[in-house]
């Protein structure tokens, strides 16, 4: 099994499974809000020239977060 990273070290192009949201408060309540809970999959579908944001394809949507967002979001990277 892969090792836990945050969701922003991932690369364009890169799947991955969501294992963990840390955030707390009003922040992690919004994170989940916006259907980022464990063991949805998504896919890493482009990142803006300076790395912030990110935007992510997940449940039939694109959905794009920010760094300081996406730090408290932690994943699994998945092969192929």
């Amino acid at each position: 099994m892969a090792e836990m990273m945050s969701l922003r070290k991932m690369k364009v192009d890169q799947k991955g499974v969501i294992r963990m949201v840390t955030g707390d408060g009003e922040l992690g309540r919004r994170i989940r809000d916006m259907g980022i809970v464990p063991n949805t999959e998504f896919m890493v579908v482009g990142k803006a020239p300076l790395k912030d944001p990110v935007a992510i394809r997940l449940r039939d949507f694109t959905l794009t977060l920010r760094n300081s967002e996406a730090d408290f979001i932690f994943v699994d990277a998945l092969e192929g």
